[in-house]
Order: structure tokens, then C-alpha cells, then sequence
């Protein structure tokens, strides 16, 4: 999270009918299946691989350095190993490259594109475990599930890992600004997850994204959450990377757990991540991932 915020190898075989959705239109009385939940050993092993990371690597994983490329690398792998399309999309700032990863998953619409995405990389004051680690591992834990479970979605889904976020939000504008105007048509929605586990959470802050008219992902967000209790306080657009989509007329949502005690300090640790929080993070992501790819919009 930029410190402008002020708010906050192969794939899994299909594993039955019952955890897939068609690649045709369902039937009118027909339900998607209930999106899998994960559990907390599925999350929190990639925040503390990225701890070791910044360890190894002076302490932090920031723009730049070798933590950040060491962060992509990993996140890389494990997409890999999971049957994703990923690349590298370099971009350059303040005299060093840095590279955004971009992972697709096989089939769905390309033309109605369902992105979700987080920052990777940390300040240099610290590893930036919560902020965004924790967005970071929740966006790879809910891209495992659609492998591991052999989703067919009839969108398309795209993960995205970004660059120098801390820097300005670089890399998501750099991506974006590279789009023609068509593909920007074809993503219907991007979301964003920056600090997902923070500490004493209370209520999760979602995105409501009124200048783009957006509701669909940002009601079903709401619904997931007060469905399981859970207090909401609705955020504009702003201080991370979906600022960059709004920018270029992309609608979006997604969510924050608010700032953590420990922003850009060396305190950024894995001990500043509450992990019963990152799971919630990670099963709302995985829940409205189900939804929202289970139908695609009639325009």
C-alpha cells in the first residue's frame, strides 16, 4: 500500500462434477456449486516464504532488488506447477526494471475478463509482509483453488502480481497504460486486495467503485460477509492499483483489512499478520471468484 492511502507442474485433475462449473450456459433453476474454503496451512506458507525472502535479501523486498525478483519467482513457480499461463511484463522506474506477473488460467470467455490482482513488492524500510504479503498470498491461495478444484469458468480469469506499487502504483499504471482500448473493454472487472491480514480487524473496508457504476462485485463481497456476520465499511477508489484501472475507465472492487500498526516499518513482519484473518481474506476471494465467474454480464 503506497503511502498516499489514507483508507484503507501440472494442473489438478478435475476433481468431480459437483466443484466444476460448465463451460455452457447453466440451467435457469441450475446453481453454481459452493466455492471451496481454505485453510489457514494453505495461506500462511507463502507469507512466511516471502519472509524468508526478504530475510535472505537485507529485509525487505522492494522495487529493485533482489527480494522483489526472488518474490516473483516464487509466486511464478508455484502458478506454474498449477497448469497458469504466466509472464513477465517488465517496465522500468527510477533506473531499475521491475517486472509485473500476469497468470492466466485456461478457458472462460476472452471477452469478459475477471482479474484479480495484489502488489508485491514491500518498501525498503521492511518486508512488507501484511502490506501486501498478505494480499500478495491471499490472490495465490484463491489462484491454487481454481486449479486444484479444475474450475471451468465462463469468464476468463486473470491473476496479476504488481511491481513498485509502493512507489506510486508504477507497475498496475504501467500495464494498464499498455492496453489497447479494446482489452480494456474486455476486463469486466478488476479486483484488488492490498492488507488482508491485518491485526485486530474488525470489519473489512470494500471497494465501491460508484464513478463506474460497479455493483456486481462489490454487493457480492457485501453479501459473502454478512452472510458469516461479518461487519463492512464501504471505501472509494484510491491508494493502491485499482486506482490505476479506475484511471483508464475499468470498473473495480475488492477489499482491505485497514492499515496495520506496522506500515512501511521493519515491523512488517509475519508476526503483524493475524492469520484467522488472512484465511477470511482468502475465503471471501475465493467465494466471490466463484460467483462472479459462474455467469458472465449481458452486455
Amino acid at each position: 500500500m503506497t503511502s498516499r492511502r489514507s483508507l484503507p507442474r501440472s494442473a489438478a485433475a478435475v476433481i468431480g462434477l459437483s466443484l466444476t462449473l460448465t463451460a455452457v450456459p447453466a440451467a435457469a433453476d441450475a446453481r453454481p456449486p459452493a466455492a471451496p474454503t481454505v485453510s489457514e496451512q494453505q495461506v500462511m506458507p507463502h507469507l512466511r516464504a516471502l519472509q524468508r525472502i526478504a530475510d535472505r535479501n537485507g529485509g525487505n523486498r522492494a522495487h529493485g532488488t533482489k527480494g522483489y525478483a526472488q518474490s516473483v519467482a516464487y509466486v511464478r513457480d508455484a502458478l506454474d506447477r498449477a497448469g497458469f499461463r504466466t509472464r513477465l511484463v517488465p517496465f522500468t522506474h527510477d533506473g531499475a526494471t521491475g517486472h509485473n506477473l500476469i497468470a492466466d488460467w485456461p478457458g472462460g470467455d476472452p471477452d469478459h475478463v475477471l482479474m484479480t490482482g495484489a502488489h508485491l513488492d514491500s518498501v525498503k524500510e521492511g518486508p512488507g509482509i501484511n502490506d501486501n504479503g498478505s494480499g500478495s498470498a491471499a490472490v495465490l491461495a484463491a489462484a491454487l483453488q481454481v486449479a486444484e478444484s479444475g474450475l471451468r469458468p465462463q469468464r476468463h480469469l486473470r491473476f496479476a502480481w504488481w511491481g513498485a506499487e509502493e512507489q506510486g502504483l508504477i507497475g498496475s499504471a504501467d500495464y494498464v497504460g499498455k492496453l489497447s482500448g479494446a482489452d480494456r473493454r474486455r476486463i469486466d472487472v478488476y479486483l484488488n486486495f492490498d492488507q488482508a491480514g491485518s491485526k485486530n480487524t474488525r470489519q473489512w473496508l470494500v471497494v465501491h467503485d460508484d464513478e463506474h457504476d460497479e455493483t456486481e462485485a462489490q454487493q457480492a463481497f457485501e453479501a459473502w460477509f454478512a452472510e458469516r456476520d461479518i461487519p463492512t465499511f464501504d471505501i472509494g477508489v484510491g491508494g493502491s492499483d485499482h486506482e490505476s484501472f479506475g484511471n483508464a475507465g475499468i470498473p473495480s472492487s475488492g477489499f482491505s483489512t485497514g492499515i496495520s500498526d506496522c506500515i512501511h516499518e521493519a515491523c512488517d513482519d509475519l508476526a503483524n499478520v493475524d492469520p484467522k484473518t488472512e484465511k477470511t481474506s482468502t475465503d471471501a476471494i475465493v467465494g466471490v471468484l466463484w460467483k462472479l465467474a459462474a455467469t458472465t454480464p449481458r452486455h
